[in-house]
């Protein structure tokens, strides 16, 4: 018999809980920078006017600095492998209406994931 022997690709990983962002909003930007290398990446998140831009620039930086400190990887070879935004709890709240009724406000949250990889 024949054994695979799987090989690791080394990956650095950047993860913001509970950002207080609807996951719709983040998931535009996201889908621009997926397999991008990274200072492409960067340059598209810095002149995208969308309000999770801000938040997803700051998520790279550090996924970048995850790479070359805690795995000996060189920036310029990086790439953003998966990024994906998750639902995160969403905090209701109540905003009165007219005739004595409520109505429900969604304060959505999400969770934020960069993965980057060395091109080979």
């Amino acid at each position: 018999m024949e054994e695979k022997q799987e090989v690791m690709i080394p990956e650095a990983k950047a993860t913001l809980k509970f950002a207080r962002i609807s996951s719709r909003k983040v998931k535009i930007v996201a889908d621009l920078i997926r397999g991008k290398n990274v200072d492409e990446a960067l340059a598209i998140v810095k002149f995208t006017p969308k309000a999770s831009s801000e938040i997803i620039e700051k998520l790279l930086k550090s996924a970048i600095a995850n790479a070359e400190n805690n795995h000996n990887m060189k920036q310029n070879n990086l790439y953003v492998a998966e990024i994906y935004a998750n639902q995160g709890p969403t905090l209701k709240r109540i905003r009165p209406a007219a005739k004595g009724s409520a109505v429900r406000i969604r304060k959505r949250t999400s969770h934020i994931t960069i993965v980057l990889r060395e091109r080979v």
